[in-house]
């Protein structure tokens, strides 16, 4: 396993990090626990999670799937990199109550003390913003950060689709209160979807801050949805199958599963490979519901993309370029 810094942190983490969301709605707990031990297994040490994963009536139940995981002992706890979210109402299903969602220090506090419950553990690695509060200023949030820092429970504070002036903003206020500030940013980002780059990815290299794109499979778009939906017969659901409504997309799908088959290789894997060959990727999330696609996504470490593929995967998926280019003369 390749390791690398988290941003201009010292903490080391795994170039593939694993992504727990379906684990509880899609993965029960036993296969749960079996693809952690085999991240383990594999050498990745860096965990994803957020606080409302679980969904709806189940929310939080990702987070004790993966604090039944700690409890099991063996140092599971001491080889993990553990991050999570806090942002989304965490009130019980049908209850409006105010406070118990968004950015404040009130809800902050609530927030990661139910999460430290959950997950069996008395810290979290990287506590991550899941959505910029419009209602809520950064000195509110970094006040509330500060405290937990102090009181042992998180260590960092990272951000989660933030654009790149919210990134600049909460990283130029820390720096004026000698704050250490956001030290990586998940963004939305792959072939698929490279807008990132415009301003998010720029802002997080300039300050710092290690990019972890999620959805790096676009929904399972770039993951050969074309040669399954024809080998197979399985047809694309989701954010797949309504992009493939649109007969450009489906002809850019087309090509790129082509062009990796004369290439001998599987997209999804490439696709993964793809995003760790990008400047200020620290790795993509992957969230394997099965051990084999755990097994997959752990193979695109061992690719190395050649310069003629790269050249044809920015044909079919050119970038928007950098800003301000992009949008002006």
């Amino acid at each position: 396993m390749e390791y690398t810094q988290l941003g201009r942190t010292g903490l080391k983490v795994s170039r593939l990090v694993l992504g727990t969301m379906n684990f509880g709605p899609q993965t029960d707990e036993p296969t749960s626990h079996g693809i952690m031990d085999a991240a383990h297994d594999a050498g990745l040490n860096f965990f994803d999670t957020a606080n409302v994963y679980g969904w709806g009536e189940n929310k939080g139940r990702t987070e004790e799937i993966v604090g039944s995981w700690f409890a099991q002992g063996g140092g599971r706890r001491d080889r993990t990199v553990l991050a999570t979210k806090v942002y989304g109402n965490m009130a019980g299903d049908g209850e409006v109550w105010p406070n118990h969602d968004k950015l404040s220090a009130v809800n902050i506090r609530r927030a990661v003390d139910a999460s430290l419950q959950r997950l069996r553990t008395d810290y979290i690695d990287v506590y991550q913003f899941h959505h910029i509060d419009r209602s809520t200023p950064f000195e509110e949030i970094w006040q509330a950060i500060d405290v937990l820092v102090r009181q042992g429970k998180i260590l960092y504070a990272g951000s989660s689709n933030f654009p790149g002036y919210k990134i600049a903003q909460a990283n130029e206020l820390a720096a004026r209160h000698g704050r250490v500030g956001l030290v990586s940013e998940q963004c939305l980002y792959n072939l698929a979807e490279r807008r990132a780059e415009m301003e998010v990815v720029p802002a997080a290299r300039d300050y710092g801050l290690g990019v972890i794109p999620w959805s790096p499979l676009h929904g399972g778009l770039l993951g050969g949805v074309l040669k399954k939906e024809a080998t197979r017969g399985r047809r694309a659901s989701g954010r797949a199958a309504d992009a493939l409504d649109d007969p450009g997309t489906r002809e850019k799908i087309q090509s790129y599963e082509n062009l990796l088959d004369d290439h001998g290789l599987e997209p999804g894997e490439a696709a993964l490979a793809w995003l760790l060959t990008r400047p200020g990727v620290t790795g993509p999330i992957v969230g394997p519901r099965t051990r084999e696609q755990l097994d997959s996504a752990l193979r695109a470490l061992e690719l190395e993309l050649g310069e003629e593929l790269l050249t044809g995967l920015d044909e079919i998926f050119p970038g928007p370029g950098p800003s301000p280019e992009a949008f002006a003369w």
